[in-house]
Parts: C-alpha cells; structure tokens; sequence
C-alpha cells in the first residue's frame, strides 16, 4: 500500500488490513486517507481479518464490523470482507502483547495457528468481480 502513489489505472480498488487494538494498522489507514478523493469515485471494496473472529466463545462478528466505520467514514465499501486471521506468537514483536496472547491462549480464548476460512475468503472474492467492474 505504502508503494502506490496513483490509482489512476486501476477501474476499482480491493484493500485490507490486519486489526490491531481494533484498528487498521496505519498504513493501510494512510493509504484510504491519502486516496480517499479517487477511491470514492471508483468501486471499492474492504477488509479486515482479526483474531477476535476466531474467538472460542461467543459471536463478535457485529462488533468487529464496527471497526471498518473509520474507513467507511472516508469512503464508501460496496462490500465488506470480515475474516478470521492466524496466529503466530513468534511474529508478534511486542513482548507484553506476546504475553497477552499467551494468557489469552492458556484460558481458552482463542489457539495459536491458522484460523482464516478459505472458503469464505475465496466466495468474498468471487463475489467482487460483479460488484467492482462495469
């Protein structure tokens, strides 16, 4: 996201991000804030994956769909991927967060390992074609 400086070429626009403490991390924050005039002319289309869809217990996808509304704020998605992500603690650079998610692990709320759904992701996809290109 960081590299593209011109969405000129481009007929529509996919963009996503990982969630962090409820967030887009903020490149990917950057690039909607830095393109939002072109982007809102074009078919645009968003995501997230995060860990709290991949939660044990209880149903968070409402609440998780609250977090794209600072991108919808700037721009308008004609559709909205929510997704499970994966989780590897020897990626997480952070100590204390390594340590939050090893507690979080050890009661149960959520296991280390790849939770996204393909099939899901791979229908969400297909579904963009007819939604993005005239």
């Amino acid at each position: 996201m960081q590299d593209v400086q011109d969405l000129a070429q481009y007929q529509a626009v996919v963009a996503g991000s990982a969630i962090q403490t409820k967030q887009w991390l903020p490149e990917a924050m950057q690039f909607v804030q830095t393109h939002r005039k072109v982007l809102a002319q074009k078919p645009f289309a968003a995501y997230l994956v995060c860990m709290t869809l991949a939660m044990k217990k209880g149903n968070y996808r409402e609440q998780v769909a609250t977090w794209l509304e600072p991108v919808r704020a700037l721009v308008k998605p004609v559709s909205e991927g929510l997704f499970a992500g994966a989780l590897d603690l020897k990626k997480i650079p952070s100590f204390s967060d390594r340590l939050k998610f090893r507690l979080s692990i050890l009661l149960g709320v959520w296991s280390e390992g790849d939770h996204r759904d393909w099939y899901a992701i791979r229908t969400w996809a297909a579904s963009l074609p007819a939604l993005l290109l005239p």
